[in-house]
């Protein structure tokens, strides 16, 4: 027999379910995690992950355990606490994009979070993926920013940039998923 939660979570699983009819190819899925974690303490915004809707029951994700993967919607749904936005890219080349990112499927994780290297992490994968009608992209990179709302690099970073005896790359160019919620080619939709 089911608990109360588990009861409230399913339904909200299937409300979340039957209203990802809105969802198009191309979408973006943030989640929000609102009780904050090592990433949206230095972004700016709840959102801590982005992934790519490919449509049905299909996403497209760079996570940590597994690299860049395809992942059943069910799946991205039912892993995380907190919920999802939708996200629709404006003035897209759907096809396209979907394409390229398809072409980042199987490599690793970046846990490092640096630009041009043979790993990726989430909010990367789209940045280099979505492209125009004219093949421009539509994300740039952005200086990134590892301190606090206090201006402090905040512990997390420090010991992970340590433990691989490099310094944290402040300023460096890179993307995150809040910055990406804010884009002017983004559109925030409520899943009907």
């Amino acid at each position: 027999m089911m608990s109360r939660r588990q009861l409230f979570i399913l339904s909200c699983a299937c409300t979340f379910l039957a209203s990802c009819n809105s969802l198009r190819r191309g979408d973006l899925l943030f989640h929000i995690n609102e009780q904050g974690n090592h990433i949206t303490e230095v972004t700016d915004g709840s959102a801590d992950h982005v992934a790519i809707y490919l449509g049905g029951d299909s996403v497209l994700e760079a996570v940590p355990a597994a690299g860049v993967v395809l992942t059943p919607l069910s799946t991205l749904l039912s892993r995380e606490k907190g919920y999802y936005v939708a996200g629709r890219v404006r003035n897209t080349d759907v096809e396209a994009s979907l394409g390229n990112a398809m072409q980042y499927a199987g490599l690793p994780y970046d846990s490092l979070y640096l630009q041009g290297n043979s790993a990726i992490y989430c909010s990367e994968l789209v940045e280099l993926s979505f492209v125009d009608k004219n093949g421009g992209k539509l994300f740039s990179t952005i200086p990134m920013s590892f301190h606090n709302t206090e201006g402090k690099i905040t512990e997390y970073w420090t010991k992970l940039y340590s433990s691989h005896g490099m310094t944290v790359p402040e300023g460096a160019p890179g993307t995150n998923p809040n910055d990406m919620m804010r884009s002017s080619c983004v559109i925030i939709k409520k899943l009907k």
